[in-house]
């Protein structure tokens, strides 16, 4: 497929991602692991949907410190995943229907198990010694006071070599030296070899950590970082037809327009945050739980849609693995969970940028409430817990925080069928599948029309069948409205509305009488909708111009 079709328009502008976490996605052995086996098995489920790429978080050999995000070894599959010849086929099959594999590639840091690390703790005389960030030192005595993204000092002392590495996450995940060519040669050959074996793509994650520079406190958006990130781009995107999305938590609009640069410079496209961390404390961590301030919600989504319209191109997401599930978070997953799943799949799906998809979102899955922390597997969470507990913080409001934010919120087992374990596996699943599982399944709602699957097979249809969701200039309607996210895209032969109630309660929306005579595309509730909108309903309309 060329870069460009006969319009002129890069394909991944209309294209829409789904997002595998690969070991909750489907297991096809019994361990209780999902594997690369199983996502062969699926991949008609993905073609049936629509989808033109899947992000697979990572699959490399990792101690599973982090769930993969530690990586021991950049060309080797774990083997609790697979093989690489089993990666060649995933890659081969799903290219047959269509898809394309997005890799994910963890470039800010290794595991301390990388023979990389394990060569650099030997000497500082060691060539591979300068392939991370290290201080002279005396224990106990850190560098600075900065901390870890999961807790603690971010530095670690080695007594061998009487210096600290520095780690901006996991104490087992040492961060690169980026500063070093030699490291950034070994990267882009990685990269290259990946390419050579067919990869679609790449999701890089923290992306925006690699220019850090700890003497000065500096973690995100370096003064080195565009530098390296032009080179990157050169030395390997550049030389095939990928797409490219770069993680950047620190993103801002102006920044964005250099990691998305229509000109492919560095990625096709950013992941930025802004969006998903108002529903916390000002100044305070994710799990200081705050109400959503909706009119601050839309503000902020209007922001990045004016800022990058023509200049840039914005990855739209509610869900991934970092994040809990959107309709337990912003939506209602009790009475209301189809509608507000419809609802928030809407309002994503009608704004410019590349959807994704995060699996069992096209599902309605939910949050999960385990009733013990033992239950929990991911290390920010366990973390939290341990220091919370210790700081004096009560265990049932820590818990709730736990309920709302927890990264496994999204890491439970995706939910195929009614039947043991979701059909997820034959075996013991590594994480405890949401007991929701007997109502809310794949099987179930590819039977039903009115389901939230088809709802986003639909939505998915749509993108591909209007170019006015690729190109189309973004307005925000009814900007102080309390309930109602409305917004337009119009391009030059077409205007096509966007209107939700994005409550649980009755709202009125005198834009939808305007739009009478339009021709409505999609709708979440049965019946013509009307200026008194229902709870959670959205409508998305189309009319041509002049």
């Amino acid at each position: 497929m060329a870069e460009k079709d006969m319009t002129g328009k890069k394909w991944w502008k209309n294209a829409v991602v789904y997002q595998i976490y690969p070991k909750s996605f489907q297991d096809s052995d019994g361990d209780g692991v999902g594997d690369i086996r199983g996502m062969i098995s699926r991949l008609d489920y993905l073609q049936e949907l629509g989808i033109d790429a899947v992000w697979i978080s990572p699959m490399y050999c990792s101690p599973q410190k982090d769930n993969g995000y530690d990586i021991a070894d950049y060309r080797e599959i774990d083997p609790m995943f697979g093989t690489l010849a089993d990666m060649d086929e995933l890659i081969a099959e799903a290219g047959k229907r269509g898809i394309r594999i997005i890799m994910d590639l963890v470039l800010n840091h290794t595991s301390n198990e990388h023979k990389w690390f394990l060569e650099a703790k030997k000497s500082k005389d060691n060539p591979y010694h300068d392939y991370y960030v290290w201080k002279d030192g005396v224990e106990g005595v850190y560098p600075n006071d900065m901390k870890a993204t999961f807790g603690g000092p971010a530095w670690e002392w080695v007594p061998e070599l009487q210096q600290y590495y520095f780690h901006q996450f996991a104490v087992e995940q040492p961060d690169l030296n980026w500063e070093n060519p030699d490291v950034r040669q070994e990267i882009y050959d990685m990269i290259r070899w990946w390419m050579d074996r067919g990869a679609g793509g790449f999701r890089l994650d923290v992306i925006d950590q690699i220019a850090k520079e700890p003497d000065l406190g500096i973690t995100s958006n370096g003064p080195r970082l565009h530098e390296f990130l032009r080179e990157l781009s050169r030395e390997t995107f550049q030389r095939g037809d990928l797409i490219t999305v770069g993680e950047a938590w620190g993103a801002t609009p102006e920044n964005a327009k250099l990691y998305s640069n229509p000109d492919g410079s560095e990625f096709s496209m950013v992941f930025q945050f802004e969006h998903m961390v108002l529903d916390q404390q000002e100044g305070k961590e994710k799990w200081d739980l705050a109400p959503l301030p909706f009119i601050k919600l839309k503000k902020c989504l209007a922001k990045w849609q004016e800022a990058l319209h023509e200049t840039g191109w914005n990855s739209l997401f509610w869900d991934n693995h970092d994040l809990p599930r959107i309709v337990s978070r912003w939506g209602d997953d009790g009475r209301y969970r189809t509608e507000s799943a419809k609802m928030l799949a809407a309002v994503l799906h009608g704004m410019q940028g590349t959807p994704y998809i995060y699996q069992g979102e096209e599902l309605g899955m939910t949050n999960v409430k385990f009733t013990d922390i033992s239950s929990y597997r991911d290390i920010e969470t366990l973390n939290m817990y341990e220091e919370r507990i210790q700081e004096g913080y009560e265990k049932d409001g820590v818990m709730r925080s736990i309920y709302a934010k927890s990264r496994d919120n999204a890491r439970t087992p995706m939910q195929w069928n009614a039947e043991e374990h979701a059909g997820f596996t034959a075996g013991k699943p590594w994480i405890e599948v949401n007991p929701n599982y007997t109502e809310i399944n794949a099987e179930a709602e590819r039977k039903d029309p009115d389901s939230v699957w088809h709802f986003y097979q639909k939505l998915i249809r749509l993108r591909k069948e209007n170019p006015v969701l690729a190109d189309g200039a973004f307005n925000l309607l009814l900007p102080e409205d309390e309930q109602i996210f409305a917004y337009t895209r119009t391009d030059q032969e077409t205007q096509m509305l966007v209107c939700a109630n994005f409550t649980g309660e009755p709202a009125s929306c005198p834009v939808l009488t305007e739009w009478q005579d339009a021709e409505i595309l999609i709708h979440n509730y049965t019946g013509e909708p009307t200026e008194e909108m229902k709870p959670y309903e959205a409508v998305i309309a189309v009319r041509k111009r002049g």
